[in-house]
């Protein structure tokens, strides 16, 4: 079956990474390739979700709507988008390289005889797609910025 991976080192805790990911809401401010179509829906196991998807950043978004089907805090998130003929599988993992530094691993796997018609002409715009998606999440959690917002989160949290 076909495969599409990406990996990237981000200085930041695992925590850190899994929380920018799982705020989908707030991905159209660091991510150009995947778009949450409604934010109201939460990235919960079984749920199905409406997202879009620009491969290249002046393309035109495409809809989706997949099922997650994993759901693993600070480690994965999966999920699997179907129409007749074709299925993709899109994992998103994350690995501890030390207390301070994440792998962050973006694969999709495609299945269904339309996946030999439609891979060829997607192939290469899909890997640039995830590659500045892993760039962007890298960018945006090393970022300063994102950390205040941490910080403020957990001010809050605790009534300081």
């Amino acid at each position: 079956m076909p495969t599409l991976r990406t990996q990237i080192e981000i200085n930041a805790p695992r925590a850190v990474v899994w929380d920018a990911l799982m705020r989908k809401d707030e991905w159209r401010r660091w991510n150009t390739f995947l778009f949450d179509a409604d934010p109201a829906l939460s990235l919960r196991q079984g749920q199905a979700v409406f997202l879009s998807v620009r491969r290249l950043e002046d393309d035109e978004f495409t809809d989706f709507e997949p099922l997650i089907t994993l759901v693993q805090p600070y480690n994965c998130l999966r999920w699997i988008a179907k129409m007749p003929g074709f299925k993709s599988e899109s994992a998103f993992e994350l690995q501890d390289l030390s207390p301070t530094r994440t792998l962050y691993t973006h694969q999709q796997r495609f299945k269904g005889i339309l996946s030999t018609v439609f891979l060829p002409f997607i192939r290469q715009d899909e890997k640039q797609g995830m590659k500045r998606m892993a760039r962007q999440l890298k960018r945006y959690v090393e970022h300063r910025e994102y950390r205040q917002y941490q910080r403020e989160k957990r001010d809050r949290r605790y009534g300081l």
